[in-house]
């Protein structure tokens, strides 16, 4: 039987399911990052899945109001605080893809944190994806490739 070696999940919803169910939007998010948890350790527990993308962050969710754009920055960096050691335990190497740099530098702390203390673990790579979206990328690549160039 033929297993996905990569799985990409993009994390949408949440506040809307939260609302559904006559929730704070908030209580979505801590849903799915309580679900990224054990998504993750199941796929690290499968070896045949080398990479899971998670979607978790765009570039549009700065639109978002302010503070639950202030609470998503606290879960990010209060789940990647929490999850290090299971990283570490599972042998998950973490790797934030998109530009962090608008993050406060606190979290990029925490960010550059974890991806350092994963970059030995050789088991499952977590991507995911912060700040990110695929215009801004293309913008980032070309903006490479032109001071390349210089």
């Amino acid at each position: 039987m033929n297993t996905a070696k990569h799985i990409a999940i993009i994390m949408d919803g949440n506040g809307r399911w939260a609302e559904q169910q006559g929730k704070k939007r908030v209580k979505g998010h801590e849903a799915g990052a309580k679900i990224v948890k054990e998504i993750t350790t199941y796929c690290s527990n499968n070896a045949e899945i080398e990479r899971l993308t998670l979607y978790a962050f765009s570039t549009e969710n700065w639109k978002r109001p302010r503070l639950e754009v202030e609470f998503l920055m606290k879960l990010l960096d209060n789940y990647l605080k929490n999850e290090l050691e299971v990283y570490l335990q599972n042998n998950v190497r973490f790797e934030p893809i998109g530009d962090i740099r608008a993050f406060s530098k606190s979290l990029q702390k925490t960010i550059v944190m974890v991806q350092e203390k994963t970059a030995h673990c050789d088991g499952l790579v977590q991507s995911l994806a912060l700040n990110y979206g695929a215009q801004d990328e293309i913008v980032r690549a070309v903006n490479s490739l032109k001071n390349t160039d210089s």
